[in-house]
């Protein structure tokens, strides 16, 4: 029997190098997530409500330039604008380590860095989504979102662990080189894609306001998506509370040291490999559309774990939650981006995700502000009980959308307003 995927993506050389760019970029990336908040932490001596700041800083792009972008790339080739972001996040981020080394490294300079690589990273996630499309067939979106997922997870298995081991060899300045060196690489990767990348439709004199309003009401318009849409928001915003307070329990609550946090933020990534190893057998065992839901309604209790851990050996808690957790949104995650894409049209991919990227990551500044005021006024074990109340909410608003009703995705992608979804 011919496999429905007509050989695997893999087959796919460009698909390769996509791959390769996103190993290289997500390995840096995640080495950065246990260095730039310690060098917060151990360098500059930053309180919860500063590392919860340096947290908004990084994701605030998305409610600033979000919904712009969407239309921006839309107009654009998208193989360019990924490789110019990966660019600018390696010249910012190279900045830093001679900062700290001089001696003059301030946290106004770790919030306009952070600041900087999230508008790039706007510009990338977003282009990256729509571009996926256009480099492989429909009836491949699936296989080719859960291997980018696994590379991912991949790197964030290995990433924190090896930041963790540069911070305590070398400190934490020298491992943000990591990061640099990781969007290069990643640049060169993609320069390296040769499959023709059909040109954007043509302009069609509407303005920018008016090509972001067709994107939102794609958006709005669909029962599903809007439901995707809440969920995700409230992952994402308590997410955003536990990163920015996780390196201050970990380090001030539970006493560990840098080599041991990398490895505690590793379990996270060890559940999402996992997951993204599973989801398409998960996806075809359980129904594509009912794993939307239940893939968070199942591990998102794992998380009262996290403010259960302690010291020794039971601050394995946290890490046992991380990876149950992750698990979940992994699975969730490959689901419901493969649902959009088959949805969606092709020139509404670019403000489709956008939409969707602003709605869902919007959020994150605001969590991680609320995280590190808790922090501040109750503690960060306190912050890290609301992080937990918050994920059994999660799958909330995908139990009250259409996609409870149904087994698999119907996917009428030719439609620009869509009805309501039926089986």
């Amino acid at each position: 029997m011919t496999s429905p995927d007509g050989g695997g993506p893999l087959r796919n050389r460009d698909f390769r190098l996509l791959l390769a760019g996103a190993a290289t970029s997500q390995l840096g990336a995640q080495v950065t997530l246990v260095a730039l908040p310690l060098v917060a932490v151990v360098e500059l001596d930053a309180s919860p409500l500063e590392t919860g700041l340096l947290t908004a800083a990084e994701t605030a792009a998305f409610l600033l330039v979000g919904l712009p972008a969407g239309a921006w790339v839309d107009r654009m080739r998208r193989l360019p604008v990924l490789v110019r972001a990966d660019v600018v996040r390696a010249v910012a981020m190279a900045c830093l380590p001679p900062a700290a080394w001089a001696g003059v490294l301030t946290m106004t300079q770790l919030y306009l860095v952070a600041l900087v690589t999230g508008v790039a990273t706007v510009f990338f996630d977003v282009a990256h989504q729509s571009y996926l499309p256009a480099l492989l067939p429909r009836e491949q979106l699936v296989s080719g979102n859960g291997a980018l997922e696994t590379v991912r997870s991949s790197a964030q298995v290995a990433g924190p662990g090896l930041g963790g081991v540069l911070v305590q060899a070398a400190g934490a300045p020298f491992a943000l080189v990591t990061d640099a060196a990781g969007y290069l690489l990643s640049a060169l990767f993609l320069r390296g894609i040769r499959t023709p990348e059909p040109p954007p439709a043509p302009a069609t004199g509407a303005s920018l306001r008016a090509q972001v309003g067709e994107g939102l009401a794609f958006v709005f318009r669909h029962p599903a998506l809007r439901m995707i849409a809440c969920s995700t928001a409230v992952a994402n915003f308590f997410g955003a509370m536990l990163v920015a307070v996780q390196t201050v329990f970990l380090v001030r609550v539970l006493e560990l040291p840098a080599g041991v946090i990398g490895l505690m933020m590793s379990a996270s990534a060890v559940g999402g490999l996992a997951g993204a190893l599973c989801a398409g057998a998960l996806a075809r065992a359980v129904g594509r559309a009912r794993v939307i839901w239940l893939a968070p309604a199942v591990t998102g209790p794992f998380a009262v774990l996290w403010p259960l851990a302690g010291h020794g050996a039971a601050a394995i808690w946290f890490a046992v939650a991380s990876a149950a957790v992750f698990f979940g949104a992994v699975v969730y995650n490959v689901a419901q981006v493969s649902f959009r894409q088959l949805l969606c049209p092709a020139e509404l991919l670019g403000r489709m995700n956008a939409t969707l990227r602003f709605l869902v990551w919007g959020t994150m500044p605001f969590g991680a502000l609320v995280g590190g005021a808790v922090a501040d006024a109750a503690g960060p074990r306190a912050a890290v009980w609301t992080c937990a109340a918050g994920f059994l909410l999660v799958p909330v608003p995908l139990l009250f959308s259409p996609l409870r009703r149904l087994r698999d995705l119907p996917v009428p992608a030719a439609a620009h307003a869509p009805g309501p979804v039926a089986g």
